[in-house]
């Protein structure tokens, strides 16, 4: 551990891992945390319950606003956990001087996205602070649901599954930068931000058999596989070419020099199925997504490791994210 805390350590990758299991897991230890899952699953399996914090750069991007990002992030968490949202607090932390219209424009985007999730704020808190001690606008939303489907678990990979991913990669961190860095791109790029509840809803009435499910947030779905691979101690092998990343994402990462696997989503999930559901799995998410795809099986060969098999015909490690990716992109 470094001595001071690094934007690197809130990229979702391995320095973030390495600040939550070193200090705050090691003093906070119990048996559900332990589980790291996107929800905690309380009550005897009935529900589950997340929070998340929000500090987006700039606040308003492309399809969405930090607003919007709050709301669907928390929805998000949950559905991961085959849980219909029901409840969430919001607590916001305001910069003096910061617009009501502005305020109120981020307020109906968390509105309209509680309305697609069917979900209500019931409770929250409000801290305004001197100009300069925040920048602008942060949000918390803490969320609770109703679990639909049990048994969904980064810990319940076994070989021969399929992964799949419910559309394609990177739009999300690939919008903050140009966004960010005043970019104009000859193009319709955009967030994927999006609650995905009605999509986990319709495998779950299709009867399939979800064994894992993560949104693939910071550190992208990198960082999704490799928890897996670890949690469930397998080998998941990922056929590069079958990854989809719309054009504009590519030119992004080609200037920046990262991956668009490594990129944050907000509306992108990451799915593993037995391989007899496989079909039935990608037809329900095309339904909403075309991009959607099957990219990688898991495996006994390199237990706790991703392996990227290339176009090439070359192998190697895909590894956790590292270093200062992009800040404040959630």
């Amino acid at each position: 551990m470094t001595k001071n805390v690094t934007i690197a350590h809130g990229n979702g990758g391995e320095e973030n891992n390495e600040l939550i299991q070193k200090i705050f897991y090691k003093h906070f230890e119990n048996d559900i945390l332990a589980k790291s899952e996107d929800a905690a699953v309380i009550e005897e399996g009935k529900l589950a319950f997340t929070t998340d914090s929000f500090t987006v750069s700039p606040l308003f991007f492309p399809g969405g606003d930090i607003g919007k990002l709050a709301v669907c992030g928390t929805c998000n968490d949950l559905a991961m956990m085959g849980a219909k949202p029901e409840y969430l607090t919001c607590s916001v932390i305001i910069e003096e001087g910061f617009s009501t219209r502005e305020l109120e424009k981020i307020v109906k985007s968390m509105k309209k996205e509680l309305e697609i999730n069917g979900a209500l704020v019931v409770g929250g808190d409000t801290k305004v602070v001197p100009k300069g001690s925040v920048d602008k606008l942060f949000i918390n939303t803490t969320g609770i649901g109703k679990i639909e489907q049990k048994g969904i678990s980064a810990s319940a990979l076994e070989e021969g599954m399929s992964v799949l991913v419910s559309r394609d990669v990177g739009a999300h961190g690939a919008t903050i930068f140009a966004s960010r860095e005043g970019i104009e791109l000859e193009s319709s790029l955009q967030t994927d931000c999006a609650s995905l509840y009605p999509q986990v809803k319709a495998l779950m009435d299709a009867d399939i058999e979800i064994v894992a499910l993560r949104d693939a947030t910071r550190g992208g779905v990198a960082a999704v596989l490799n928890e897996w691979a670890k949690s469930s101690t397998v080998c998941i092998e990922v056929e590069e070419e079958r990854i989809p990343v719309q054009e504009e994402v590519k030119g992004i990462c080609e200037m920046l020099g990262f991956e668009a696997v490594s990129l944050a989503n907000e509306g992108t999930f990451v799915l593993a199925v037995a391989q007899a559901d496989e079909a039935k799995a990608l037809e329900i998410l095309q339904n909403t997504h075309t991009s959607s795809a099957v990219i990688a099986t898991v495996t006994k060969q390199y237990e706790g490791k991703v392996i990227l098999n290339s176009s090439w015909g070359t192998k190697r490690f895909l590894d956790l994210p590292t270093g200062e990716l992009l800040p404040r992109i959630c």
